[in-house]
């Protein structure tokens, strides 16, 4: 009878790490687990007014070993005598300090408590001012080093967060031999890494992120972020040089890691990528087809045949990398810093009520009123999209404007905010839910343009993660504001699954992820199509959007922010 192949893709998310295991021959699922970060959960270390969101690395390694041990005792002693390899997906840019062996400073006694030796995730906005100096600094140079990476420098990505903490903190900064991203940092972890020097950096994060491409050679020059401020020298030297697509080996599992999880020294770990990036293959992406993870924030992703888009640069979204996505061909990045994230901010006012007078009440047990209020918030969202999806719109009706976390794409500005205009005393909890549903559809289809306007076509849709699986109402308002399809992926963990598909690939179970990817795949359940009674209507309402966007943005600017400030010195 013949062996069947398993293989493990484990799926970084912003509250939770997910493992599964999935068949190789057909990426059928036979296990899964989720592991929910205590510490975050706990809100430790973060301070959401100054916008400082960080992660303990116990919560992360906690979460590998458990979920993964979880899933073989779910899966039973056959399939784990045949696991082949594991693949890993995190969120980013989620940086972290680390010394000379690799090790985040966190780990170590004396920084266990310090935010500042944490990893530093994707949503912390703490160093908006070093972004914009990155960005002011970088116009000084013949060689444009933001190129491929849309020509604006975020504050959600590595050389920004890295500069911040340097300057904010003199014990971590006498520390820190080097900076990793969490995605490569968990393969050198469970190959038994020793030296942050003989870690295998992704193309991934390396592109997207930290400013590597190969017509630079690398990195960009010592120099440049020398002539930046002086703290950043050296710091080049002790980063990475090569990088490597997530189709390749890490190397294979340690030995104390086998112990742990009761897997053998023989099982392949692949590059590290991020969770929009893994999701997409796991998702099925086509070539101009943009593949939509959908979450607390979005990814975008769109991959395209190299030759076809040599010499094209789009502006203004989160990079351009070669093999990012697929070996071979280009991978291009946008998104929304928040969308998820926007809804659970409403849910959040919306229930301060129950959290602070009804959970304070004399009347009823303090248990009762705990579980009065998880049940009543958790059927928030799914009663206010029933009740919104049956409001009448027209064009003066509630407006927003997404900005509520900043904004990614296109064009990334994150002292940008967002907006709710157009309020009456008619303006209730649906019609103000709906207004921020329309405006993170409006964000959406801004990226659409953008692409479309660089030359780069957006053909087809297609929607990953949560909201996409969970939301009818927040999917057909998508497609009607994009005036296209969207096709929704039958799989729940996408993320996880274009893990385990890599995995497959490093292992040799398949000579390319492409391969994978068709063995793998499971297909759409879902496809939305535009209500064409409804596309004039939100053609009128997104100029409103955008004219609405741009009064902020003048707002914002005569202000006078942070951008205005470095670049007028």
């Amino acid at each position: 009878m013949k062996k069947e192949n398993y293989v493990i893709g484990v799926d970084y998310g912003t509250d939770s790490v997910r493992s599964i295991i999935a068949n190789a021959a057909n990426g059928q699922e036979v296990a899964s687990a989720v592991f929910y970060y205590p510490r975050w959960k706990d809100g430790l270390y973060c301070d959401p007014a100054v916008n400082q969101f960080r992660q303990h690395p116990l919560d992360y390694l906690e979460g590998l070993e458990q979920t993964i041990t979880r899933c073989l005792l779910q899966a039973g002693p056959s399939v784990t005598a045949n696991i082949r390899a594991i693949s890993v997906d995190t969120t980013g840019s989620t940086p972290v300090a680390v010394d000379e062996t690799g090790t985040p400073l966190a780990l170590l006694p004396r920084f266990e408590k310090n935010p500042n030796a944490m990893f530093v995730l994707w949503k912390d906005h703490t160093s908006v001012r070093e972004a914009a100096e990155i960005n002011a600094h970088a116009e000084k140079y013949d060689t444009n080093y933001l190129q491929y990476v849309g020509g604006i420098y975020s504050s959600e990505w590595f050389w920004a967060k890295l500069l911040h903490v340097l300057r904010e903190d003199k014990e971590v900064r006498a520390a820190c031999h080097s900076w990793v991203e969490h995605c490569d940092w968990i393969p050198f972890v469970l190959t038994g890494g020793k030296q942050a020097s003989a870690m295998k950096r992704g193309v991934c994060s390396a592109g997207h992120k930290a400013l590597w491409a190969a017509e630079f050679g690398g990195l960009p020059p010592n120099s440049f972020f020398a002539e930046l401020d002086p703290l950043l020298n050296g710091f080049t030297n002790r980063l990475f040089t090569n990088t490597y697509t997530s189709d390749q080996a890490a190397g294979t599992l340690s030995k104390e890691w086998a112990d742990k999880l009761g897997l053998s020294t023989d099982v392949v770990i692949g590059v590290g990528a991020f969770d929009a990036h893994m999701g997409a293959v796991g998702g099925q992406i086509e070539p101009y087809h943009l593949s939509k993870v959908m979450g607390t924030s979005t990814c975008d992703m769109l991959v395209a045949p190299l030759q076809e888009v040599e010499g094209k640069l789009v502006k203004g979204i989160c990079g351009q990398v070669p093999g990012s996505v697929i070996p071979g061909m280009m991978g291009l990045e946008a998104g929304q810093s928040a969308f998820g994230d926007a809804y659970a901010w409403f849910k959040q006012v919306l229930a301060w009520p129950l959290q602070h007078v009804l959970g304070q009440s004399t009347i009823i047990n303090t248990e009762t009123a705990k579980a009065i209020i998880d049940e009543t918030a958790d059927k928030l969202i799914p009663e206010l999209s029933k009740q919104a999806a049956q409001i009448p719109v027209d064009e003066n009706s509630e407006l927003a404007v997404d900005w509520f976390n900043g904004r990614r794409t296109p064009d990334a500005n994150q002292e940008l905010k967002g907006a709710i205009t157009g309020l009456n005393l008619g303006s209730d909890a649906p019609r103000i839910f709906r207004a921020i549903v329309e405006a993170t559809c409006f964000g959406a289809k801004a990226i659409v343009d953008r692409f479309n306007q660089e030359g780069v076509p957006v053909k087809g849709l297609i929607g990953l993660g949560g909201v996409a699986k969970k939301s009818p109402f927040i999917m057909q308002m998508m497609a009607d504001v994009m005036n296209m399809p969207i096709r929704i992926h039958k799989s729940e963990q996408t993320c996880a699954l274009g893990a385990a598909m890599f995995a497959a690939t490093a292992a040799g179970i398949y000579n390319k992820v492409e391969d994978a990817m068709n063995a793998m795949g499971q297909g759409f359940d879902a496809t939305y199509y535009p209500d064409k009674t409804r596309v004039a209507l939100y053609q009128q309402r997104y100029k409103k959007y955008h004219q609405l966007g741009g009064n902020i943005e003048r707002a914002t600017k005569e202000k006078g922010s942070v951008s205005d400030k470095v670049l007028s010195n």
